[in-house]
């Protein structure tokens, strides 16, 4: 591989490693007397110059291993795509909300680039050792987000509970790693699997490593029972960083927990799919229901980001090899209908926010006479949360309850359209509140003008993914491939 090709490959990388560094030194620069805003625009033209090239990659085909570490193939480059469009979206929707909260702004704007960079890392890892460190590259970002407001008790508390939660994790997952190269010898995941595979190792230890490696991988996609770190997390930190870990972040934990079940672990398909199933009903039940009991909104959101993350672990869980539903396309659909749904969902949270400096139901009282296009457009994204239609919450749901049925696991779909009913129930309370709960308050929210733009963009593509779902499905399609011809 020439140089050249090298550079092409890794372009999404170098932008954003590139526009990480420049923010920074054009915050030096501005001394920090613009609130933020040039880091903040030059972010998300480095963000979107990467997402152009991730495109332009996907477009032309352009795919290969670099240096034996990372695969960039359209699996990678959609899950790069879906999450520096999520990060551009926190950005743009940051600038106003963090305005006064820090003196620090533009190391803000370049952690969310550095974070992207790290997501893009993650997801084209194919060496067992870039894969522990992009995702303790990922981690570290993720901590100094949670906590960067300083002077705020909650936010650091979150901070420091995600810190250690993420620590034990990464442990653990690191001698899962150990039990991998020590029967192997090798990091690459390929070759594990072709070992694996040639040499018919011990059930019990492959079945031990998948234990181990969960683990790391379900804390940061946050899989009951590895989830406590996040409602406090999500709660505590700031709202737009909020958005970032439910979304971006959590699609890093899907995308190399694929990959690495997939290439190296194919032998044990039978074992980890049982393993993901039970996992997958135990997230989505755990989280609904303790979802319902919730007076603020965002500690709600945060519950149902974990429930969520549940209905596309089912994806996983469900993988065949049926075309239209062969769970792994349904996986990468409900990513991208996520991303937008889930983001747009806490912003409106966030302005709501800090309208009222609350984000209690009560704070939503009477919202569709104070604001009727902001209670509009939570509705949409409660709607594509809940999976009805003509949103792109209902074809994700679709598409890996689709997966479930065909691979017979009638049980697990069964569960999961039970969970959709529970989940409703607080989903359209929150409606109920915008709609039909008076409120004394009739002061209108104030949404800045990059708010209004990222919350118009989120409705935007949630229902046309929803209505025009077949290129997203395409996509979805084609990208699924290249993982599955690499284990399958």
């Amino acid at each position: 591989m020439s140089a050249t090709e090298t550079l092409f490959l890794l372009s999404p990388e170098l932008i954003l490693l590139v526009t990480g560094f420049v923010v920074l030194g054009a915050d030096l620069l501005r001394q920090r007397k613009d609130d933020g805003r040039t880091a903040a625009f030059l972010a998300v033209i480095g963000l979107v110059l990467a997402l152009v090239a991730a495109i332009a990659l996907t477009v032309t085909g352009t795919y290969g291993v670099v240096a034996s570490t990372m695969t960039v193939d359209g699996f990678a480059l959609f899950i790069k795509s879906a999450a520096i469009i999520g990060i551009a979206l926190v950005v743009v929707a940051s600038v106003n909300f963090m305005k006064g909260r820090s003196r620090y702004l533009g190391e803000y704007y370049a952690f969310l680039v550095f974070a992207a960079l790290a997501i893009s890392i993650t997801a084209s890892a194919s060496n067992l050792i870039l894969v522990y460190l992009s995702i303790e590259f990922l981690s570290i970002t993720s901590y100094v987000l949670t906590g960067f407001v300083r002077g705020d008790k909650l936010g650091e508390e979150a901070a420091v509970k995600y810190f250690l939660f993420g620590a034990t994790a990464g442990a653990v997952m690191l001698y899962g790693i150990s039990l991998l190269y020590g029967a192997t010898g090798s990091t690459d995941l390929v070759a594990i699997g072709q070992i694996l595979t040639a040499s018919g190792t011990n059930l019990l230890l492959g079945v031990a490593a998948i234990i181990f490696l969960v683990v790391g991988f379900g804390f940061k996609a946050t899989w009951v029972p590895f989830h406590h770190w996040a409602p406090d997390t999500y709660d505590g930190a700031p709202t737009p960083v909020t958005a970032y870990l439910s979304t971006a972040s959590k699609a890093a934990g899907f995308a190399v927990a694929t990959r690495v079940l997939i290439t190296a672990l194919p032998d044990f398909a039978a074992d980890w799919t049982t393993y993901l199933a039970a996992l997958a009903i135990l997230t989505m039940s755990v989280a609904n229901f303790i979802a319902l009991k919730q007076t603020s909104v965002k500690r709600m959101l945060a519950y149902s980001s974990i429930a969520q993350a549940g209905y596309i672990l089912i994806g996983l869980a469900a993988m065949g090899s049926d075309p239209t539903f062969s769970g792994l396309n349904g996986l990468l659909i409900y990513i991208f209908a996520y991303v937008f749904t889930n983001v747009g969902a806490f912003l409106v949270v966030m302005a709501v926010e800090k309208q009222d400096g609350s984000n209690e139901l009560s704070a939503f009282s009477g919202l569709a006479k104070r604001s009727p296009a902001l209670a509009l457009l939570m509705t949409i994204y409660l709607l594509s949360l809940a999976g009805i239609p003509p949103t792109g919450g209902f074809i994700g749901k679709f598409f890996v309850f689709g997966a479930a049925v065909t691979q017979d696991m009638l049980i697990l779909a069964g569960v999961a359209a039970i969970n959709v009913v529970i989940a409703a129930a607080y989903y359209l309370n929150v409606v109920r509140y915008m709609f039909f709960v008076n409120s004394d308050n009739e002061s209108r929210v104030q949404v800045s003008a990059g708010l209004n733009a990222a919350l118009i963009v989120c409705a935007v593509a949630v229902l046309v993914t929803g209505i025009f779902a077949q290129p997203f499905i395409q996509w979805a399609g084609q990208s699924v491939e290249f993982v599955i011809a690499s284990g399958f």
